[in-house]
Parts: C-alpha cells; sequence; structure tokens
C-alpha cells in the first residue's frame, strides 16, 4: 500500500473531510495532513510528525500537535498503532489496513484488512467473537 502523492486535491479532499467532521482547518492540521501525506507508507510517531509541523509552522506549540492528532482520530482521518512494543505510530485512516510486523527484524508489512476475513468469520462462528480489525 502507497501514499497517495501530495497534490493540493487530495489536501482539499482531507481537508474538506476535517470540515465535514465538525473540525476548523487550521495550520497544524494543514501540515499534519500534508506530512501524513508525504510520508510515503511510512508511519509516524508523534514526536516525528510535531517535528515535520514545527519546520513547516514554526509557532505551533507540541501539545497542538497532539490534540490536532486526537481530533483528527476522532473524525476517522487519521489512524493509530502499536507496532510491536513501540510508540504509536500515525496514518491517514482512509485506507483499512494491518500491520505484520516481524518479531526477529522488527521490519513492518501492511496488508488489506480483508485477508483476516476468514479467520474473523471462524472466530466469531466457533466463540462468538467478533474482532475489531483496526485493533487486532
Amino acid at each position: 500500500m502507497t501514499a497517495e502523492p501530495i497534490t493540493p486535491a487530495r489536501v482539499d479532499q482531507l481537508l474538506a473531510r476535517v470540515r465535514r467532521g465538525g473540525g476548523r482547518i487550521t495550520s497544524a492540521r494543514r501540515a499534519l495532513l500534508e506530512t501524513l501525506l508525504g510520508a510515503e507508507g511510512h508511519h509516524l510517531t508523534a514526536q516525528d510528525l510535531a517535528d515535520a509541523v514545527q519546520r513547516a509552522v514554526p509557532d505551533v506549540h507540541l501539545s497542538t500537535v497532539y490534540r490536532s492528532l486526537e481530533s483528527l482520530e476522532e473524525m476517522g482521518i487519521v489512524d493509530h498503532a502499536h507496532l510491536g512494543h513501540g510508540r504509536a505510530v500515525y496514518h491517514l485512516a482512509d485506507e483499512p489496513h494491518q500491520h505484520l510486523v516481524c518479531e526477529r527484524c522488527a521490519s513492518v508489512t501492511e496488508v488489506p484488512d480483508d485477508v483476516f476475513d476468514e479467520l474473523a468469520g471462524t472466530l466469531e462462528r466457533a466463540y462468538g467473537f467478533v474482532i475489531r480489525a483496526h485493533h487486532f
């Protein structure tokens, strides 16, 4: 899975989702979204994102970055994952996927959610257990 290129239209599309979600368009949110778009499939920690935002918009405070990430996640625009035992990493939530993390080398492979459909069905039928794929 690869990130879409940063284009004005793509940024505008994400900002429109922020508006529809009841959010305001701020320089911090714009910089966060542009950074995530430019991440090219890499997952960034909150600190990575804060550093990038502060390079783009130096007057943005660290706490603003964290609040913006939280708001964007509540709107369903950004998602976070814990890859192994490390810190949470963030990515755009418009392409649902899972992360396979190698316990030996820590490499991360993204796979589409539907890879787990058969397992999810088996778990539900056999145990009455419904998995939440984005936190599986």
